[in-house]
Parts: C-alpha cells; structure tokens; sequence
C-alpha cells in the first residue's frame, strides 16, 4: 500500500481513503477497547439479572464481548476491494480466531463462563486482528 492517502480521513482509529484501517496498534487497540466495553456491558446486564434472581452472577456467555471488535473487523473487511486476498485473509483469520478463542477456554476452563468466554473473545479479537491485517496486506501485494 502506498503512503499516498493513508490518513485522507481523521479521527481514531486511522483510515486511508478507502477506508482501511492503517496501522495495526490501531485495529488491535480499538479491537481489545471493544472487548472491555462489552465486558463491563456483560457485567451491568449479569448483575442486574442476578439481583432480580433472574440467574447466578458470572453465568453470562463472556463471548458476546466479541461483538464491537467483530463489528470493526467487519467495516474493515468491508473497506477492501472484493476479491481473494480479502476473502481468504478472513477465513483463515477466522479459523485462526476460534481455534484460539477455544484453545483460551481450555486454559482457564474452572472460571465462571463470563471471565472465560471474555478471555476468548479477548484472544479471539488479537488472534484475528493480527491474522488479518497483516494477512490482507500480504495478499493483497502477491495477488495484484
């Protein structure tokens, strides 16, 4: 990609003209940001069930903190022209993705599901985001 256009549009994260995220601090931080705010969202909504009674405190499914970093990769996906190098650099990001995200719930599989599934979701959002912006990139250059 060419230093022409990288930073066409201002704000976080940085975006050239097309739209693609530049740096890859900035996918993988706006990416883990995510990952908090949708676990503190879990919390507040897993707290508020628990005082109705309505379940037990940390039985939320942790891996719905994947939703903003899974809405980021997807606006990105979006920003690439369509053809091979965006389509295989997300599927080989993804199965990359899960296969950590589940390899993290192995590791830690005696914590309630609320803090493993955010330690996947949390995997899940750097094993992706390095996956496929370096991935994208590297495709893109060999396939013109």
């Amino acid at each position: 990609m060419s230093e022409q256009g990288q930073r066409s549009q201002s704000g976080f994260p940085r975006r050239d003209a097309e739209g693609r995220i530049v740096a890859y601090g900035d996918l993988l931080g706006v990416g883990l940001a995510g990952v908090v705010i949708g676990m503190l969202a879990l919390l507040v909504f897993d707290w508020g069930f628990a005082t109705v009674g309505a379940g037990e405190f940390g039985r939320a499914n942790g891996w719905l903190a994947i939703i903003l970093p899974a809405w980021l990769f997807w606006e990105d996906f979006r920003a690439w022209e369509f053809g091979f190098a965006r389509v295989a650099a997300a599927l080989v990001a993804g199965v990359v993705a899960v296969l950590g995200g589940m390899l993290a719930i192995g590791q830690v599989a005696g914590l309630p599901p609320l803090l493993s599934g955010g330690l996947a979701a949390a995997a899940f959002t750097l094993l992706y985001g390095t996956v496929w912006f370096h991935g994208v990139r590297w495709l893109a250059r060999r396939t013109g």
